[in-house]
C-alpha cells in the first residue's frame, strides 16, 4: 500500500488576526462609504431647503422694506390728510360762521321785507279809503257811475241808502207807453219792438240809475213783477246779493233790457217778496205807473176792470205790507186814465217813510 504523501500547512495566528483586522476594515470602509452617500444626499437637501428658505427669507426682507416704505408714505398721507383735515374743519367753521350771519342778515332783511309789505298794504288800504272817499264825495257811494243826458241827476230826493235794498219793477203791458190806445196797439207788437219802446226804455234807465247809487257796502235784490214777481238774476230767489258784485248787478240789468213788458199787475204779490227776503229789506224802490189791475189771483170772470177795482186792489196790496213795513220809495211814471194812482202812491210813500217821484220824460 502505497503511503499518502502530507503536505504540511501552517497558519500563523498572527496572520489570523491580521486577516481578521482586515475583514473588519473592509467592512467599515464598505459601511462608512454608504453612509457617506446618505449624508451627503442629505445634506444636498438640507443645503436644498436652506437655500429655499433663504430666498424666502431675502423675499420677506424685500416686502419687510415694501411695507416700511408703504406704512412712511402712509404717515406722510395721514400727516397730510390731518392738516387738510384741519383746514377743512376750519373752513367748515368758517362757513358756518358766514351762514349764520347770512341768515341773520337774511331774517332782518326777511322781517324788514315784510314790514315794509305790511306799511305797503296799509297805504294800499289807505289809498282805496282815500278813493273811496273822493268817489263818495263826487258821486255819493256809488257802486257804478249813470249820467243823464248833460249829465243830469235828476232823482235827488230818491231815498237809495239802508243795508237791504230792494227794488221792485212794474213790467205790466201798461209800461209800454202813456197812453191806452198805444199800449193796445204795441202790446200786439214784436218782442223786439216792445224792448225799444220809450217808456220801457226810460224804466230800465231808472233801475239803471238806482242801481249805480247803491251804497257799496249793500246788498240788494232786483224783482220785476206784473201777475207775479220774479228776480231777475236766475237762482237768486230770497236771498241778498251784494252790491259790490259788478256781476249779479250786469246779469240782472241784462235779464231787465231782455224782458218785454206783458200781463196785468199784481202789487199783492209784488209786496209779498218783502217777506220772502232775510234779513228784511230796510228800503224798497218801487218804480210802476199805476194801480194794479188784479189781486193775487187773476178774477175768476173775465171783465173790464174799472177805476174802482183798481183802487180796491190797491189798498188791499197795502193791507198785506208787514205791521212795520220798511220806507217805500215810489218812482211813478206818467199814464193817462188813472187819476188816482199819485194819490195812492204819495200816501204810501208818506205812512212807510219813503219819497214820492214822477221823473220827467226825458230822464234818464
Amino acid at each position: 500500500m502505497a503511503r499518502r504523501k502530507i503536505e504540511a500547512f501552517s497558519l500563523s495566528f498572527l496572520d489570523v488576526i491580521s486577516c481578521g483586522f482586515g475583514a473588519v476594515v473592509l467592512f467599515y470602509t464598505i459601511i462608512s462609504a454608504q453612509s457617506g452617500l446618505a449624508r451627503i444626499e442629505e445634506s444636498r437637501d438640507l443645503n436644498a431647503e436652506a437655500n429655499r428658505l433663504e430666498q424666502e427669507v431675502l423675499e420677506g426682507y424685500r416686502q419687510l422694506a415694501d411695507l416700511r416704505n408703504a406704512l412712511a408714505s402712509t404717515d406722510e398721507e395721514k400727516v397730510r390728510a390731518e392738516g387738510l383735515a384741519r383746514q377743512v374743519f376750519e373752513k367748515i367753521t368758517l362757513t358756518q360762521e358766514e351762514l349764520a350771519k347770512y341768515e341773520y342778515d337774511t331774517l332782518a332783511r326777511r322781517e324788514s321785507l315784510e314790514r315794509l309789505k305790511a306799511d305797503l298794504k296799509s297805504l294800499e288800504e289807505d289809498t282805496r279809503r282815500l278813493q273811496a272817499a273822493a268817489e263818495r264825495a263826487q258821486t255819493g257811494t256809488q257802486v257804478r257811475s249813470v249820467a243823464g243826458e248833460g249829465d243830469r241827476q235828476y232823482l235827488t230826493g230818491l231815498k237809495v241808502g239802508g243795508k237791504h235794498t230792494l227794488v221792485l219793477l212794474d213790467a205790466s203791458t201798461s209800461m209800454l207807453d202813456e197812453t191806452l190806445v198805444n199800449i193796445i196797439r204795441m202790446r200786439n207788437m214784436s218782442v223786439d219792438r216792445k224792448l225799444r219802446s220809450e217808456k220801457w226804455q226810460q224804466a230800465i234807465g231808472t233801475v239803471d240809475w238806482v242801481s249805480a247809487q247803491l251804497p257799496a257796502e249793500s246788498q240788494f235784490q232786483l224783482y220785476a213783477f206784473n201777475t207775479r214777481a220774479w228776480s231777475l238774476v236766475e237762482g237768486s230767489d230770497g236771498r241778498w246779493l251784494p252790491a259790490r258784485d259788478s256781476k249779479a248787478m250786469g246779469e240782472a240789468l241784462k235779464k231787465l233790457r231782455q224782458t218785454a213788458p206783458d200781463g196785468g199787475t199784481s202789487l199783492v204779490n209784488a209786496f209779498a217778496v218783502i217777506g220772502k227776503l232775510s234779513p228784511a229789506p230796510d228800503n224798497v224802490i218801487l218804480i210802476t205807473d199805476g194801480l194794479p189791475t188784479q189781486d193775487d189771483k187773476p178774477p175768476a170772470l173775465k171783465k173790464l176792470v174799472d177805476s174802482g177795482d183798481r183802487e180796491e186792489f190797491m189798498q188791499k196790496a197795502v193791507r198785506s205790507l208787514p205791521k212795520q213795513p220798511p220806507p217805500i220809495n215810489v218812482v211813478l211814471l206818467p199814464m193817462e186814465g188813472d187819476p188816482a194812482a199819485p194819490t195812492y202812491f204819495w200816501k204810501l210813500a208818506q205812512v212807510t217813510g219813503g219819497a214820492f217821484l214822477s221823473p220827467p220824460k226825458d230822464w234818464p
